[in-house]
């Protein structure tokens, strides 16, 4: 399969055609999905429809001309289902685009249809009542992640070269990294959500969630992140990799990580000061990341349940989400000070490789570390550290654990500053994977 900028590319001179691409990729998940389950809502009529109608126009110079590609089943799409995985919501079927698809469709992408989800994009698996379970490419014992786990799995098994995410609890970052593909969180005023919406609601967006691609291709993530942005996000200069200033995090005071895992950031530590640049393996800048997990978590929770009231906890006050804002702002200046010093991070976006499928309800489930048992949901203090100070973060493959399972990392860089940590993220993939 070509890169989606090579796809668009080669149609532009004539060496194919959006249809004929297009029946390509409809050939590969049809041929290859019944087991991975990740493309569960399927638009090929209209896809091969778009295709023709693009191939009767001229070619131009859209990046992602006559490209297919699928996008995550939370966002809407005029004539399709739109249920967040809800059993009672099965039959919602939205009437316009979501902005993110609009733009996408704008720059020539032809949609194919939309990929498996956790309910309520509340998991790190992925798995509902209406679409079944998606599993992932390289071992299908395993969870692909979540919640874009159906989106990573159709890149990673080959399907499309390009997709549409969201993250708020590493849902785009996790999901890349166990399917050893590329992913990007935005930063939080980077993509417009609109028409990324629970069903049947028009809401606010939710606090931290943000939008993002993912990628089998670097060159394709960066591409796709221009095709998205609501605003012009500076581009670094280029640079060699010894000019990168890195502070590794392979440690955190709440969240284990897996050696293979650990090791793998300090070999990128390791080629990267080879290089000449720059790497620090512990700062003082750092926040209190302890106190930064309390702190993300008890606003994760606010925002996804809305502030209803759940068995156990004290019902949240004002007061409560105004003390959590207030933090949430003392924390972000406090990682604004480090990226005066640092141009990235580089930490796990999770403590493990891809797990085995688990339908423990995920306030019960645990989670084996190198053979620690761990409490499951500790390991949300990884792809917190870039979700509460509403920081931008790409996760990159950089490497194998011992049982050939992709090890992805996340690096992370200053607000807006989404195409630095891209560009580091591709000096990390060039220095440990020629």
């Amino acid at each position: 399969m070509r890169t989606a900028l090579a796809t668009a590319a080669a149609i532009r001179a004539g060496e194919t055609t959006a249809l004929a691409e297009t029946d390509a990729a409809i050939a590969r998940i049809e041929t290859g999905d019944t087991e991975i389950n990740a493309v569960v809502v399927r638009d090929f009529d209209r896809a091969r429809a778009a295709a023709r109608a693009l191939d009767e126009a001229r070619p131009d110079d859209r990046p992602f001309f006559g490209v297919p590609m699928t996008v995550k089943e939370s966002f809407d799409i005029a004539g399709l289902p739109t249920s967040w995985g809800f059993a009672e919501h099965a039959d919602h079927v939205a009437t316009a685009d979501a902005v993110a698809v609009q733009r996408l469709k704008a720059a020539g992408a032809v949609i194919l249809g939309k990929t498996n989800i956790p309910v309520g994009l509340a998991d790190l698996q992925s798995n509902n009542p209406n679409y079944g379970r998606t599993r992932n490419p390289h071992d299908p014992n395993r969870v692909s992640g979540g919640s874009s786990g159906g989106a990573a799995a159709a890149v990673a098994a080959g399907y499309v070269p390009i997709e549409l995410g969201s993250d708020i609890g590493g849902s785009i970052r996790v999901p890349a990294a166990f399917c050893g593909v590329w992913g990007h969180k935005s930063s939080f005023t980077a993509i417009a959500p609109d028409g990324h919406y629970f069903p049947r609601t028009d809401n606010a967006r939710i606090a931290m969630s943000v939008i993002g691609p993912l990628a089998a291709d670097r060159d394709d993530l960066a591409a796709e992140l221009d095709v998205l942005a609501d605003i012009p996000l500076p581009k670094p200069a280029p640079r060699k990799h010894g000019d990168w200033r890195i502070l590794l995090l392979p440690e955190h005071p709440v969240a284990k990580a897996q050696a293979s895992i650990k090791q793998a950031i300090h070999g990128v530590g390791d080629a990267f000061e080879n290089a000449g640049a720059r790497v620090d393996r512990g700062s003082d800048l750092l926040p209190d990341l302890a106190q930064q997990y309390g702190h993300y978590m008890h606003m994760l929770n606010v925002a996804m349940t809305r502030g209803a009231q759940q068995e156990g906890r004290p019902l949240p006050t004002l007061a409560d989400w105004f003390g959590l804002l207030d933090a949430q702002a003392r924390n972000a200046r406090a990682w604004q000070r480090l990226f005066a010093d640092y141009d990235a991070v580089i930490a796990p976006a999770w403590g493990t490789t891809a797990f085995p499928h688990d339908d423990t309800p995920i306030t019960e489930r645990r989670l084996d570390v190198d053979g620690e048992d761990t409490q499951f949901g500790l390991q949300l203090a990884w792809p917190g550290l870039a979700t509460f100070p509403m920081l931008p973060a790409t996760s990159v493959p950089i490497g194998t654990d011992a049982d050939g399972l992709p090890i992805g990392v996340q690096v992370i860089a200053d607000t807006n500053r989404d195409f630095t940590a891209i560009a580091v993220a591709r000096a990390a993939h060039d220095l440990v994977m020629r």
